[in-house]
């Protein structure tokens, strides 16, 4: 089959969900990606893509879902959100697809043609397969152990060669979150792609796993690293996250008062990147780091009493270049502009409310 002109791969957010992606990249080359846990995630996911598709310049797209179980509610959104493109869109076609796993799909697989559901396989297996079948991608054959390997893991394949080997590698990325896919989606994504390929390299050495495991810090510096000097992994992860940070601080700035700060969202160890990012840009007053769960953490480097600003937004408090608090009526969000929508106009409410 001819392959799609622009792919929309949506999978899920642990080591068999980023193994389908990380198999795809190496078959298509235009592909948007994103990531769910299960529920309602997924449907704010999709609004995401099918934003994105009906400004998709391609007339042949294929909507890729894996590792995901979907309602017959989140089938039915899919196929109305296809017959609205398809019919906005003249001349574009917008081919579905699920590779699924899990038993509880088993409805939404009865009622749709394109919800192929095997429990049998992991998704990565399942994607593996379907990749070679359906579009000759030869070229993944080379990963065929790793494949195995994470199938073995995931369906839980004990008596399996490559059982253990798996385990490490579902470890290492289930514990990645030293980027945090909320803000850096794509560098996320990225560093967990590392581990995949890394582990793949060292799947034939003897006693694997055990090599793996005992190399698994050093590959992470490894992605981490780039030109820097040798460091520490945390000094490492903060130097990248500064620069990520920097490059993007235009699009993260928010305001309070006479203060201009930089909004983040899920980022990690705050502590020592917020004051990384702090020293590296002076202009910055402030940094307010917010968890999906409406925990905020801000740092300053004595340009603003960020306890004053903890105290107003949240009710919180703590030190004048170190403070936090909680955001009680916040929900987690699946765009960043929609979080920064959400806090900039809380800052404004807060505000005038106090000048009152």
């Amino acid at each position: 089959m001819k392959k799609p002109q622009s792919i929309y791969h949506l999978s899920h957010t642990d080591l068999d969900g980023y193994a389908c992606q990380f198999l795809t990249s190496q078959c298509f080359e235009n592909i948007h990606f994103q990531n769910s846990n299960y529920g309602d995630e997924i449907t704010g996911r999709l609004k995401l893509f099918f934003e994105q598709i009906l400004t998709d310049p391609a007339s042949d797209i294929l909507l890729l879902v894996t590792d995901l179980n979907l309602s017959l509610q989140q089938c039915e959104f899919i196929e109305k959100q296809r017959e609205k493109i398809e019919g906005f869109r003249k001349g574009v076609t917008l081919q579905v697809q699920l590779l699924d796993h899990h038993g509880s799909g088993k409805d939404s697989a009865h009622k749709y043609d394109w919800y192929y559901l095997v429990t049998t396989r992991s998704a990565t297996k399942i994607t593996y397969d379907w990749l070679i079948d359906t579009y000759g991608c030869e070229e993944i054959k080379k990963y065929e152990k790793i494949v195995d390997a994470i199938n073995a893991i995931d369906i839980w394949l004990s008596d399996q060669e490559g059982f253990e080997f798996g385990k490490v590698l579902m470890g290492a990325v289930a514990s990645s979150r030293e980027v945090g896919r909320a803000l850096f989606d794509a560098e996320d994504r990225a560093h967990k792609f590392h581990l995949i390929e890394s582990a793949h390299n060292m799947i034939d050495q003897e006693r694997a796993h055990i090599r793996l495991d005992n190399e698994m810090h050093a590959i992470k510096k490894a992605f981490f690293a780039g030109d820097r000097d040798d460091d520490t992994l945390d000094n490492l992860v903060a130097d990248y996250l500064t620069d990520l940070l920097t490059a993007k601080k235009e699009a993260l700035k928010i305001h309070y008062r006479d203060k201009t700060g930089v909004l983040t969202y899920g980022i990690p160890n705050i502590s020592v990147i917020g004051n990384a990012f702090l020293v590296k840009n002076p202009d910055i007053d402030f940094i307010l780091n917010i968890s999906p769960n409406g925990s905020i953490s801000l740092r300053s480097n004595n340009k603003a009493d960020v306890s004053e600003i903890a105290a107003t937004l949240a009710g919180g408090g703590g030190h004048p270049n170190a403070s936090g608090g909680r955001i009680g009526n916040f929900k987690d969000m699946y765009s960043y502009q929609d979080v920064k929508r959400f806090v900039q106009t809380l800052i404004d409410e807060k505000t005038k409310h106090a000048d009152k």
